[in-house]
C-alpha cells in the first residue's frame, strides 16, 4: 500500500496533542482590532478543540496524527 499524503495546508492550521485532541486557532484577530475590547482579544488569543464533525475530516487530511 502506497504512503498517504499529508494535507500540509491542515497540518500548518492544527496541533494534535498526545491525547489526540485537535486545537486550533480563533478565527477574528487578524485586522480590526482597535472596536474589540481587551477582554474579547485576549480571549481570541487562547487555541479551542475542534468539533467533531471537523475532527473526522481532519483525519483524513492527516493521516499518520491520529
Amino acid at each position: 500500500m502506497p504512503k498517504l499524503k499529508t494535507r500540509k495546508s491542515v497540518a500548518k492550521r492544527v496541533k494534535v496533542t498526545k491525547k489526540k485532541k485537535v486545537l486550533r486557532s480563533k478565527a477574528g484577530r487578524r485586522h480590526l482590532l482597535s472596536s474589540k475590547s481587551k477582554k474579547r482579544k485576549r480571549k481570541l488569543r487562547r487555541k479551542t478543540k475542534v468539533s467533531p464533525g471537523d475532527k473526522r475530516a481532519l483525519k483524513k487530511a492527516l493521516p499518520y496524527s491520529f
